[in-house]
């Protein structure tokens, strides 16, 4: 389980590309001091398991299924990366839950400056938009924002002056593809919603030729 937090952004020093999977090898500092084979790392978001490591660098391998609903199948060398070491037991929990499991992708279509900070705009489908309530929570590459507003076809998130500096958000450009992870709370919601839904669907066959067909009249 993570946060949100990012802890700090990291370098892509090697891709080694599979056949619909990768190997990458990330450059970090901060997390070099506490960390082991087997450590879960969330990479833009995206958990992933640590395979080795050196002084100044570790290794992750990428599945096929996270390579292909995820922005990890777009990074190269030199692409900066948000990190975040998995929570453990003690420490203090900021941001909100999130799992490392990645419900799609995002398209930015629009970054504003105003004031002090900046009005991030994100397109995605009607599938993942559902999710997205206005003053919810939200990770986007990882990150654990605030939604300042939700519109047909996206939502709206404004980064401070901190957020931008320790993560890559404002790094990115006008269709830049992110990772959206919605918060676990909406998915449980929407799910119980949807099973609400069958269960009224399933009551609706019952008519008056079901009754007939079945003695009851």
């Amino acid at each position: 389980m993570f946060t949100g937090l990012i802890a700090e952004v990291g370098k892509i020093v090697k891709v080694e590309k599979g056949i619909d999977s990768a190997k990458l090898t990330i450059k970090s500092h901060r997390l070099m001091s506490d960390i082991k084979v087997g450590d879960s790392i969330a990479v833009n978001g995206v958990c992933l398991t640590v395979t080795s490591y050196d002084n100044t660098m570790f290794t992750v391998d990428v599945m096929p299924e996270t390579m292909s609903k995820s922005n990890i199948r777009g990074l190269s060398e030199n692409s900066l990366v948000n990190l975040e070491p998995a929570l453990r037991v003690g420490d203090r929990f900021g941001g909100h839950i999130v799992t490392g499991h990645i419900d799609g992708i995002g398209t930015i279509s629009s970054m504003i400056k105003d004031d002090n900070a900046t009005r991030v705009r994100i397109n995605m489908n009607e599938e993942l938009n559902k999710l997205i309530i206005r003053k919810g929570s939200v990770a986007v590459d990882g990150i654990s924002l605030t939604v300042a507003d939700v519109y047909e076809d996206g939502f709206q998130v404004s980064i401070i002056p901190l957020t931008g500096k320790d993560t890559t958000l404002l790094n990115k450009k006008i269709r830049d593809k992110v990772n959206i992870e919605c918060d676990i709370i909406g998915k449980y919601v929407e799910k119980l919603m949807a099973n609400d839904k069958d269960e009224v669907s399933k009551k609706s066959r019952v008519d008056r030729d079901l009754l007939l067909a079945n003695g009851f009249i």
